[in-house]
């Protein structure tokens, strides 16, 4: 598997992120830090064992495969964290809704979760990995996008983007029509793959495909152990949250925008002669198509 994001992340976005792939003693510590970090920063090994109904072994076993050391170092990230949303008290609690809450109670807590979605996409994302897709993009002779459902309106945005600012590329929702342009990719091709949950068949076939034509291929997922990210060479990891009325990944837009969008920026600054220049001609060009202001 590619070079992914895990060891950069705070610990609870990491827990998160490994949790679908963990065994089931795993998963049952998991599940009880993420319920209760400030608890489990305050317990022992011992203390954590019997919660969970498992060994110490596994405990430290469930340390390593986050990339910690073992115990103590898991408590010191869980009580540096909880000193974080501590501090940032919009960051201690995921959101919920109720029927009757006001409009203006629903737009607060959108904006208080969303903002801690980006910010811990921010603080997890390998900054080196978003270089490393850059330079793919930027040298590549094709660039294939794959992604459906709402990822496929985000994915369109970078696609529309790219192609303004000279960039070969194109976006196949359709999973028939994304097979056959993956089938047509070499080694100076790249294939991206936007899916939330990093499972979507209809991204990682085509995905995998381009990775055996030996196009460099890249996944934007919000879980660096999913099978997106094992077919990609550069994994790029979200940090969103599916909450009530936002599960499927809606919660994940804006925090895939934001990779994106640095994926976007890094290709402009790389090419600023040439983007600049077909910027300024395409605002010229639709500038007719706008109607004049009162």
């Amino acid at each position: 598997m590619a070079e992914s994001a895990e060891n950069y992340s705070p610990i609870l976005t990491r827990i998160r992120g490994v949790e679908p792939t963990l065994t089931a003693a795993h998963r049952r510590i998991a599940e009880t830090i993420l319920a209760e970090p400030a608890a489990v920063a305050a317990s022992t090994i011992t203390e954590l064992a019997e919660r969970c109904s498992t060994s110490l072994t596994t405990i430290t076993r469930f340390c390593r495969e986050l990339g910690l050391t073992g115990y103590p170092e898991l408590r010191l990230a869980l009580a540096a964290e909880q000193g974080r949303t501590t501090a940032n008290p919009r960051d201690s609690a995921l959101i919920a809704f109720s029927p009757d809450d006001p409009a203006s109670m629903v737009l607060r807590s959108l904006l208080a979760s969303d903002m801690r979605a980006m910010e811990e996409t921010a603080a997890q994302l390998d900054v080196a990995a978003v270089d490393r897709a850059v330079s793919a993009l930027v040298r590549a002779r094709f660039i294939d996008f794959f992604a459906v459902s709402g990822s496929a309106g985000v994915a369109m945005d970078l696609h529309l983007r790219l192609h303004a600012v000279g960039r070969p590329c194109a976006l196949w929702p359709d999973v028939h029509s994304a097979v056959c342009s993956a089938n047509a990719r070499d080694h100076r091709d790249v294939a991206l793959g936007i899916s939330h949950s990093g499972t979507t068949a209809e991204v990682v076939e085509p995905l995998a495909i381009a990775k055996e034509r030996g196009a460099t291929t890249i996944a934007v997922t919000n879980f660096p152990r999913s099978p997106l990210a094992e077919v990609a060479d550069i994994v790029l990891t979200t940090a969103a949250q599916d909450t009530p009325f936002r599960a499927g990944g809606v919660a994940a837009r804006h925090t895939q925008m934001l990779v994106l969008d640095c994926l976007y920026i890094g290709v402009v600054q790389r090419t600023h002669e040439t983007s600049n220049q077909l910027l300024t001609t395409a605002t010229e060009a639709v500038a007719k198509h706008r109607l004049p202001q009162r």
